[in-house]
């Protein structure tokens, strides 16, 4: 996930680029950064390595971070912040093509999800990324999303019935889809939904491998939960701009570089996931995994049909699954996405 090892290697490399390149850099942008973890999380560490990064675009950031996503949205679109980075799931307010990389069972890997984010980071695609006056400039993967049970047990899609699910009161996909399955859902931000979770407020809750150390989720999982280990959603973080604002030219250069960082941020994901004691992953028989993709994909539909997901990104992505596995049975559907 980082572009450079350690921050010395990064001051020296970022004097460097000030000292040798032809760019003029103007008064330094602002850019909002949410992390969990604040200045000494992951995602805020990813963005230092932006930040030197886009000295070499003629731009000089000055990064400020976030531990409520919210804030930081809000900031961003009152103009308090010229950039920002977050969850896919809350880009989708300003971009809903890419906020629909989020979609619900969309991305069964990183495979998947690096296909799709090289083809929608090129220059074709450019048009795309701009929502009058956001620009989409940068795409991370941030780890596939697991369900955390508090009951092993729980390992089918008949079994969510009546649990209480934690969910995102931003994300009106994650209602529709506790409502679908009969889950009982309770609205949550990220700042309280593994909270909530630790002290037996609801019994499942969802998120990257990173969260089981950083938000202590072994707590909840004791004394007899699990991970399943499925692969509920491919998480991204997302940096936006106000095009208008930045140089002609640096939307396509920033979506190149972040590209670029796909397979340095998957080692680090994997590294997060390899943390997680095998013993607390829940393995899923092929047949209740059918059952959970078709179960996603009707619910996919009906969010497209609502407004909330982005069809062309949905055909995107079922075009890629199909081109991967064309025995998919969606591949065939007469209600194909």
């Amino acid at each position: 996930m980082f572009l450079y090892k350690n921050t010395l290697l990064r001051f020296f490399i970022t004097a460097f680029l000030m000292t040798t390149c032809s760019v003029v850099l103007a008064a330094p942008k602002k850019m909002c950064v949410f992390d969990l973890l604040g200045a000494n999380g992951p995602a805020f560490s990813q963005m230092k390595d932006y930040k030197t990064a886009a000295i070499a675009w003629g731009v000089a950031l000055e990064l400020k971070p976030y531990t409520s996503e919210r804030v930081a949205a809000e900031d961003f679109k009152a103009g308090l912040c010229d950039a920002v980075s977050f969850t896919g799931i809350r880009a989708r307010q300003f971009n809903a093509f890419t906020g629909t990389l989020d979609a619900i069972g969309a991305m069964p890997s990183y495979e998947h999800l690096k296909s799709v984010i090289t083809t929608i980071s090129g220059k074709k695609a450019a048009k795309l990324m701009f929502s009058d006056p956001y620009e989409v400039v940068g795409i991370f993967p941030a780890g596939a999303g697991y369900m955390f049970v508090n009951d092993r047990s729980i390992d089918t899609v008949g079994e969510l019935a009546g649990k209480r699910i934690a969910i995102l009161d931003s994300d009106p996909a994650q209602v529709e889809m506790v409502n679908f399955i009969g889950g009982s859902p309770v609205g949550t931000s990220i700042a309280n939904m593994y909270s909530k979770f630790n002290n037996g407020s609801v019994d499942i809750t969802y998120g990257p491998a990173i969260v089981y150390e950083a938000m202590e989720l072994y707590k909840g999982l004791e004394p007899k939960g699990g991970v399943i280990k499925f692969s509920l959603v491919q998480l991204t973080m997302q940096v936006l701009i106000r095009k208008a604002s930045f140089p002609e030219g640096y939307g396509q250069q920033s979506r190149e570089f972040s590209l670029s960082q796909f397979d340095s941020s998957v080692t680090l994901i994997k590294k997060y996931e390899n943390t997680i004691p095998a013993k607390l992953w829940i393995p899923i028989p092929e047949k209740d995994t059918t059952g959970y993709l078709e179960v996603f994909r009707q619910s996919r539909i009906r969010l497209r049909d609502k407004g909330i997901y982005n069809g062309k990104m949905l055909k995107l992505m079922r075009m890629l699954r199909c081109k991967k596995a064309p025995q998919l049975s969606e591949c065939t559907a007469a209600d194909k996405e």
